[in-house]
């Protein structure tokens, strides 16, 4: 009997996962997939926009990336007090959430604007910069829609509702490609605004997306018993002290991984314009299969979160395992697609054979990292809904930066191997990531007194 309950165990922290985690994949893919309408739909105005949007919205997504990981706080948070059965506690939550969301929005939205007058002073071309800065300047307001909507959205994905702000970003590419025609190219009678025709028209997507995930929110019946209606409430310190805590590392371990994967891609660059084309291609292959991945590693922060607040040790290990194991699963088998179809997939996006030959080695050795950086995303989220985020904050700082850059450079510069040697470089921090996370997890539970 004790096998048979403990597969159904198993299965039921699985299926947990899954209802969770694919409906979060699906909204993460949402988001790229807006990004990917912008390019295709700014590239017909020619290269020198595109290149404009490239900068910008690198520049963008490093600021927003910090706001991003703060507002992962709050669906953990919420969680444990909905496994304690803490009402108050939850509406708490959601209201300090919204203090600390808009006010670090407001901060990320001015460094993002003052951020445009330094374009011209980091090398790029004239002709970039007259595009880039109005561009960039423009995306800086629609960080305020996007901190209001994760607000609202970790909220009710922290109570287990994950579906509406999937439709909710699906619908917003919809709105976003129709914006993006009227307003570059200056359909329906409207101008002709080019690139920043695509800044309006995230904007206003964005607006749409807050817009509409708000009314959901204050209309639907399942959240009937919160004060969802206080858009200002009284700051208090210690619900604030909470969120940071556990908001402010993330933001960090983000910034972490997004700023070394940048100094990765400055590195293949030295080398040259093809070995960095190719790497372009690879990053935004293995960039796809993360931010499914990282459904998995925010459905994880969910469960564990709420058998934490139901105090069950035994399910917040299973859970927390369970996660893991599904996002390495998935990722093993995104890696052996990277291996059968590492010539083909570099040909979607450029016809150049050195560039394809490059990428499709850069794929194989992205197969071989991909079930660890699947296991290093999903144990920061498991680790984020036992709220401990400083340590794992640590080992990405270290895993990175102490070990995944310098070998990166050792590798592709010192022994000779090139974009290659980056790539093994990146790797290895990946793996040393993943195993530390791990066991940290690990030691975290089988110590834990609830």
């Amino acid at each position: 009997m004790q096998p048979h309950k403990s597969v159904n165990t198993i299965k039921t922290h699985l299926q947990d996962t899954l209802r969770l985690a694919i409906p979060i994949s699906i909204g993460q893919v949402g988001h790229v997939m807006m990004g990917v309408i912008d390019n295709a739909m700014v590239g017909r105005l020619g290269p020198t926009p595109l290149a404009a949007s490239a900068v910008a919205n690198g520049i963008f997504f490093i600021i927003l990336v910090i706001g991003i990981g703060i507002s992962y706080a709050v669906s953990p948070l919420v969680a444990i007090s909905q496994g304690a059965g803490n009402r108050n506690e939850t509406e708490d939550v959601l209201h300090q959430s919204l203090v600390v969301n808009l006010i670090t929005a407001m901060i990320l939205w001015v460094i993002a604007y003052l951020t445009s007058f330094i374009i011209p002073y980091i090398g790029q071309p004239d002709d970039v910069t007259a595009y880039a800065v109005p561009y960039l300047q423009i995306l800086s307001f629609s960080i305020l829609p996007i901190m209001f909507f994760q607000t609202y959205r970790q909220f009710i994905e922290g109570l287990g509702f994950v579906r509406p702000a999937m439709f909710i970003t699906l619908f917003a590419n919809g709105f976003n490609a129709f914006f993006n025609w009227v307003l570059i190219y200056g359909n329906l009678g409207f101008p002709e605004l080019q690139l920043n025709g695509a800044g309006y028209a995230t904007l206003l997507s964005r607006l749409i997306m807050a817009l509409l995930l708000f009314g959901f929110v204050l209309k639907s019946k399942n959240f009937a018993v919160y004060d969802t209606r206080r858009l200002f409430p009284r700051p208090k310190v210690e619900t604030i002290k909470r969120i940071l805590n556990l908001g402010l590392p993330s933001s960090v371990q983000y910034f972490f991984e997004v700023s070394a994967f940048s100094v990765a891609a400055i590195m293949a660059g030295w080398i040259g314009a093809v070995p960095l084309a190719a790497h372009q291609i690879a990053i935004s292959l293995a960039s796809i299969t993360y931010m499914i991945v990282l459904g998995v590693s925010s459905a994880g922060a969910i469960n564990v979160g709420r058998h934490l607040g139901e105090k069950s040790k035994k399910a917040v290990r299973s859970a927390g395992f369970t996660a893991l194991i599904s996002g390495a699963g998935f990722m093993l088998v995104t890696g052996l697609i990277f291996i059968l179809l590492k010539y083909y997939l570099p040909s979607l996006y450029i016809e150049d054979a050195e560039t394809i030959k490059i990428a499709a080695g850069l794929l194989v050795i992205a197969a071989l990292f991909q079930v660890f950086d699947g296991t290093q995303a999903v144990g920061l989220g498991i680790l984020r809904g036992l709220t401990d985020a400083k340590i794992p904050t640590a080992i990405t700082l270290f895993a990175y930066w102490v070990v995944g850059l310098p070998v990166a450079y050792i590798m592709g510069f010192v022994f000779g191997y090139g974009v290659y040697g980056i790539w093994i470089g990146l790797s290895l921090g990946l793996i040393t990531s993943s195993i530390l996370l791990t066991l940290r997890f690990h030691v975290k539970t089988a110590s834990l007194v609830l």
